[in-house]
């Protein structure tokens, strides 16, 4: 075994613990909390966690016995399978970030009548056509044989059947299709809702910068300390919204564009992708399904909360014991919430 391979080998194993850990423990954050589950957004995020969860207990493992053995793991079906599941779980997934966004454009932009827009009959129109999506482009893989063993990603993805002709000029059509229909559609879509969000955050920073300063010009006793300390708070909100932002687009594009990007350079120019570099741009994109409980879930209070709870129960310990995170996290409670209703 090469240094590289074993790499690549101990990266699946670690994005996939971490994906099932995390995801699973949002998923059960809703199971414990009425409170999580009474939000609208809750079920976007479910159904981004449930995606996870299925994709690092099926195509993760699988990639680690192709990179480990060099060959499709478990035969020619399961390839076809696993391959059908990568397909519709990925899709599932950026759609499933994409309704997030969007929620969130109108939960900030349209706070009076957020409530009337995003009911939970709408989000659950929303999830119906992320999975009607999803499975289009995964059964036309299917249907197509379009579905198997890649040795270049040492895994069962997308890749061209065994008859050229026409149906290569198909297959051609269908890769483009669908990276415009899935990577590039939820770009798109999370540019334009947070780029939003962004805009009405830094209007209200505007504002609540302006009554700062003009307090601290009436307060010509305040302490010179807590002068500095108010304008610290006041740079730091400024960037918050920025920082969170980016963290939301920037995460998307660093683990799915190399691998997009592979994947149309391969198709269009006709030449070989090296087997590294492929299974590395594949574990990239899998690191996706890893950090997303992160992004949008277990770095908010509410979650945090949640979860510190059940972990006191399993151990075995009271409400009491836990006082020590408890005050520490109230204190940041407020700020958390405004934070929320922005990003």
């Amino acid at each position: 075994m090469s240094v590289p391979e074993f790499l690549l080998e101990v990266s699946i194993v670690a994005i996939t613990v971490v994906s099932l850990t995390t995801n699973l423990s949002v998923l059960l954050c809703f199971t414990q909390s009425s409170e999580l589950r009474s939000h609208v957004p809750g079920l976007f995020v479910i159904n981004l966690c449930f995606s996870n969860v299925l994709l690092a207990g099926i195509n993760m493992p699988a990639t680690f016995l192709g990179v480990a053995s060099g060959a499709k793991p478990f035969g020619e079906q399961f390839c076809r399978a696993a391959s059908f599941s990568e397909t519709f779980l990925t899709t599932n997934a950026m759609l499933s970030m994409a309704a997030l966004s969007m929620d969130r454009w109108l939960a900030v932009v349209f706070p009076l009548s957020y409530s009337s827009k995003m009911r939970c009959r709408d989000a659950l129109l929303i999830l119906a056509y992320c999975w009607l999506h999803a499975l289009a482009f995964a059964l036309t893989q299917t249907l197509m044989d379009w579905g198997g063993y890649s040795h270049a990603y040492a895994s069962c993805t997308v890749r061209p059947g065994e008859r050229g002709g026409s149906r290569a000029a198909g297959y051609g059509t269908f890769t483009v299709l669908f990276h415009l229909g899935s990577f590039a559609l939820c770009l798109v879509v999370l540019c334009f809702a947070y780029l939003k969000v962004l805009r009405v955050a830094r209007s209200h920073c505007k504002r609540i910068d302006v009554i700062t300063v003009q307090t601290l010009l009436l307060l010509v006793d305040l302490h010179p300390s807590v002068r500095e300390r108010c304008l610290a708070e006041q740079k730091k909100r400024r960037q918050r919204a920025t920082k969170k932002i980016c963290i939301f687009i920037g995460s998307f594009v660093f683990c799915f564009s190399p691998y997009v990007i592979t994947r149309l350079v391969e198709l269009l120019l006709s030449v070989p992708i090296p087997r590294y570099w492929g299974v590395a741009t594949k574990c990239l994109s899998y690191a996706k399904a890893s950090s997303d409980p992160f992004v949008y879930c277990l770095l908010r209070q509410q979650y945090r909360k949640v979860l510190v709870g059940v972990i006191g129960r399993v151990l075995g310990k009271d409400r009491y014991s836990l006082s020590a995170h408890s005050v520490s996290s109230a204190l940041d409670t407020i700020d958390d919430t405004c934070a929320a209703r922005i990003t």
